[in-house]
């Protein structure tokens, strides 16, 4: 991955934030991921405080089945979901993609079931952003 946090990866693109926004929601459909949330940062902090904001969108994805056998297994587990994705636009004008780590989310309850769960999460966000 290009970029890394303690909780979070992602990748850095040229092409323009729109377009990228709508790659990142058709890749996740293709992975199994539907939006359960959306959040428009910028819009927000315009409406709220009369302030301007760089593009910036956070998307509370969830695979319904795998949220399923987490729930199963971790019955407060919607404390730590949906797995959240942001696409902005960075100071260099480039749009960003970062996810939300389910291994090191998950990772903190010790249920070594929901860990198992987590890493086929993040392999699957793997893949999305292989994709864009």
């Amino acid at each position: 991955m290009e970029l890394q946090t303690a909780y979070a990866f992602g990748r850095r693109f040229n092409t323009p934030f729109g377009e990228v926004e709508m790659q990142v929601r058709a890749e996740l459909a293709k992975e199994g991921f539907g939006i359960l949330t959306e959040f428009n940062v910028k819009n927000k902090f315009k409406e709220k405080l009369g302030r301007d904001f760089r593009d910036y969108v956070i998307l509370g994805a969830c695979n319904p089945a795998l949220a399923w056998e987490a729930f199963a297994r971790e019955i407060n587990i919607g404390t730590l979901l949906p797995c959240n994705v942001v696409v902005y636009r960075d100071d260099d004008n480039k749009t960003v993609v970062m996810v939300m780590d389910p291994v090191a989310a998950l990772g903190v309850i010790g249920n070594v079931g929901l860990t198992e769960i987590a890493a086929q999460v993040r392999v699957r966000m793997e893949r999305v952003l292989a994709a864009l």
